[in-house]
């Protein structure tokens, strides 16, 4: 069941023998599409996001915790992120969407108040219309997190969502070049996964 606000999340264990552990947020979706649905995340958006990412994290207790998957599909085929998905064609110019399960793209506190367990994807898109200097400086601000609210910034916070591309875009999963798409869907499934940061 996807976590409530004001309750507690996840539970300090130690760390399970044979326990596979992922280095990057790629590494964890490989695992996931190999058929793993409990792993150890040691660095990446999804680890930070989960208090995890630092040096020696795996050497004593760590965080075991539910943590929703995004289903994804793009034009007719499908896939699953566990940080993020990114639809753009250019960074400085055009539309460009992102859907977090993680707070973090790099950096980047993109989505503060995303939660990888409330059944529920943080959607921002950038305006196509918003200028070089606005990405620009909304960029600096979105390292601490302060890009919002913009005008020229729209959010959403919801199960599931899509969205059709003018002309066909980029689409990269959790920090990976997947394919290129016009129409692309992203469905949250609660609960999916157990994963230890």
């Amino acid at each position: 069941m996807p976590i409530r606000r004001g309750e507690d999340w996840g539970e300090q264990v130690d760390v399970p023998a044979g326990l596979a552990i992922a280095d990057s947020d790629a590494e964890a979706r490989d695992l996931v599409l190999r058929g793993s649905r409990t792993f150890g995340v040691r660095s990446g958006d999804l680890a930070r996001t989960m208090g995890g990412s630092m040096p020696g994290r795996f050497d004593g207790p760590v965080v075991r915790a539910p943590v929703d998957l995004l289903q994804v599909r793009a034009d007719g085929e499908d896939t699953v992120a566990v940080a993020h998905v990114v639809v753009r064609r250019h960074w400085w110019r055009g539309a460009v969407v992102l859907a977090m399960n993680a707070q973090f793209l790099g950096p980047f506190d993109v989505a503060p108040r995303s939660h990888p367990n409330d059944g529920r994807v943080d959607v921002l898109r950038v305006d196509p219309a918003m200028g070089l200097r606005a990405r620009l400086a909304a960029r600096r601000r979105s390292r601490i997190g302060a890009h919002l609210p913009h005008p020229m910034l729209t959010t959403s916070h919801v199960a599931r969502y899509s969205l059709e591309m003018e002309r066909p875009a980029t689409v990269w999963v959790d920090g990976v070049r997947w394919r290129t798409a016009r129409r692309v869907e992203v469905a949250v499934e609660p609960d999916a996964l157990t994963v230890h940061a």
